[in-house]
């Protein structure tokens, strides 16, 4: 058989087969790529789906792009580790990280709005939080380079996109960074449920603020605790101590903006 004849029904080159944080997998992910003008190098859609109506945007905007569109069988689809493909997957450049300090420099002065992450390792938990800070204005968020999530595939999907939108900045150290943020006037408040937190509908979240989220279990380490200004904490009502991780970001990050806009009527 002439292998030249397989067309799209050979799998990507070993390369992006392996580079599976590179990959965007699921309809809105892809999406939201196309319309941010994410550099995606290819998009693979399930032959299944070739006259689906709701990809003719979709497949309209990759060629628009001049990204190649390639149709490929189920049993292409069922090398990738991802359950929620639902057939159309793409292949990106690596996600374009921003430096802390460009961060900091492109905020508004007293209205910027952080979230750092300590280690969160999930990577649904990171693509919530990332989520939630883009929807709520967020200036940045902050991740470290060891021992945490980074965007990949399945970041960008739990993110729905906000990794298009939001700038990421990725950081040797936490505790330094937290340090960075500080000297640029910006407060940091770590979410631990000590008893010596300030209830956070309590706590002064306006102005300049970096919000400090732990991994679930462990929440911010020690290290990291020790460079917060001030700790919040979200009352439990029930039996569970703790909420989570995403779930307590969002609660923040909309209360500091809540504050914010009673704050200028």
């Amino acid at each position: 058989m002439d292998r030249r004849r397989l067309g799209s029904s050979r799998p990507p080159k070993r390369k992006e087969q392996l580079d599976l944080d590179d990959v965007v997998y699921g309809v809105h992910a892809v999406e939201e790529a196309l319309v941010a003008g994410e550099g995606l190098r290819r998009v693979y859609v399930g032959d299944e789906r070739k006259r689906d109506p709701t990809l003719r945007k979709l497949l309209d905007d990759a060629r628009a792009a001049s990204i190649p569109i390639r149709f490929e069988s189920r049993t292409f689809f069922s090398q990738f580790p991802y359950r929620a493909h639902q057939s159309v997957v793409a292949f990106g450049v690596p996600h374009e990280y921003v430096t802390l300090e460009e961060a900091i420099a492109a905020r508004t002065k007293g209205q910027g709005l952080f979230v750092v992450l300590d280690h969160i390792t999930d990577p649904h938990n990171a693509g919530a939080i990332i989520r939630s800070a883009e929807c709520a204005g967020a200036t940045a968020v902050v991740l470290p380079e060891r021992r945490a999530a980074g965007v990949n595939g399945t970041v960008r999907k739990a993110a729905a996109g906000a990794t298009a939108h939001l700038p990421i900045a990725r950081v040797a150290n936490v505790a330094g960074a937290i340090r960075t943020l500080k000297k640029a006037g910006i407060w940091t408040a770590g979410a631990a449920s000590d008893p010596n937190a300030i209830e956070y509908s309590k706590a002064d979240l306006r102005g300049d603020l970096a919000i400090v989220i732990g991994a679930e279990g462990d929440g911010i380490s020690s290290v990291v605790r020790k460079e917060c200004d001030f700790l919040v904490k979200i009352p439990m009502f029930g039996e569970l101590e703790s909420l989570n991780a995403s779930v307590a970001a969002g609660i923040l990050l909309f209360e500091a903006r809540r504050q914010r806009a009673a704050a200028t009527g």
